[in-house]
């Protein structure tokens, strides 16, 4: 029962780093975004 509790936590770290690595991927596309539209945003009020 022991050996098991222990098995259980390596999967719980491998699920835990796949699901950080997700989030900053996620992070990363949302600031990439976020950039762009601040650009044409900037552009916007320039032509305006």
């Amino acid at each position: 029962m022991n050996n098991n509790k222990n098995h259980n936590k390596h999967i719980d770290f491998k699920t835990c780093r796949k699901n950080t690595i997700n989030s900053l991927n996620e992070v990363e596309h949302f600031l990439n975004n976020f950039k762009h539209y601040f650009k044409y945003f900037k552009l916007y009020k320039i032509l305006k």
